[in-house]
């Protein structure tokens, strides 16, 4: 018989998501894909995107399922179908890496690789750190070495929010166009979470406190904030790095050569 290629539909759909509660109670629409006994990869997304638009159109998904991963993904607070609060106090640093271990108590998971993209890379530090003994090893991309989102205006954003003000400062134009681009999003709740960055004590990474297990860290040599992933991979007892070729921040998750570097970080095991 014939092989016939899936169409590009069935590689872009996905799963009806299952609602997980974070420990205060906000819902999180999760998902997962590939044989439900192999062994799992946490995946969690960047700011202003979803589990869709960071891991399944970039080719993620495919890949490590193919590889014999199983792959549990969640839609982080503020994101894609998950609930989306307007209070800065609901989202900070440790909400976020709590609201994973969540996800992986409900879905049983002891024992799995993670992967992470900026803010999700952010979160991964903390996650890895905390759950030394349920995170074998990581991929943390685009990593930032300081607070998330600390370069975004936020007096402009909410003045664009009120009355329609432009945005001025380029940085926060490419996050705002960003936030405009993934379907679903909701400004006023991803305008929270970097406040709730600020206004939560959330703090730079810290090189004496670095996740011992093993971590590729991996940024586009085009990204801004190299150097400080670079930095920290050095700081990281068992850590190492991957300069994604011609690639910035932002389309980053899309490389081909990042995915590849992953996959064998993950089979050395």
């Amino acid at each position: 018989m014939d092989h016939v290629a899936a169409p590009l539909s069935a590689l872009t759909e996905m799963p009806e998501p299952q609602q997980v509660y974070a420990a205060d109670g906000t819902r999180l629409a999760t998902y997962t894909w590939g044989d439900p006994d192999a062994p799992v990869v946490v995946a969690v997304h960047g700011f202003a995107s979803n589990a869709r638009d960071n891991w399944v159109l970039t080719g993620w998904v495919r890949d490590l399922t193919h590889a014999g991963y199983r792959v549990l993904a969640l839609d982080q607070r503020g994101h894609g179908l998950s609930e989306k609060p307007h209070e800065a106090s609901a989202y900070g640093i440790r909400t976020l890496a709590t609201d994973v271990e969540s996800v992986m108590d409900t879905y049983l998971v002891d024992d799995a690789f993670y992967v992470g993209y900026s803010l999700g890379a952010r979160v991964g530090w903390e996650v890895v750190r905390d759950l030394p003994h349920r995170i074998g090893r990581a991929v943390l991309g685009g990593v930032p070495d300081g607070v998330p989102l600390a370069r975004l205006d936020l007096g402009q954003v909410r003045a664009f929010l009120a009355d329609g003000t432009p945005v001025t400062d380029r940085t926060t134009q490419n996050y705002i166009a960003l936030t405009e681009r993934v379907s679903g999003n909701d400004l006023r709740s991803l305008l929270a979470l970097a406040e709730g960055m600020r206004s939560s004590g959330t703090v730079d990474p810290d090189p004496t406190d670095a996740p011992a297990r093993p971590i590729l860290f991996a940024t586009g040599s085009k990204d801004a904030i190299i150097e400080g992933s670079r930095a920290l991979a050095s700081a990281a007892p068992q850590g190492r790095f991957f300069e994604i070729p011609e690639r910035n921040h932002f389309n980053a998750p899309g490389s081909r050569a990042f995915r590849e570097a992953a996959l064998d970080f993950f089979a050395e095991v």
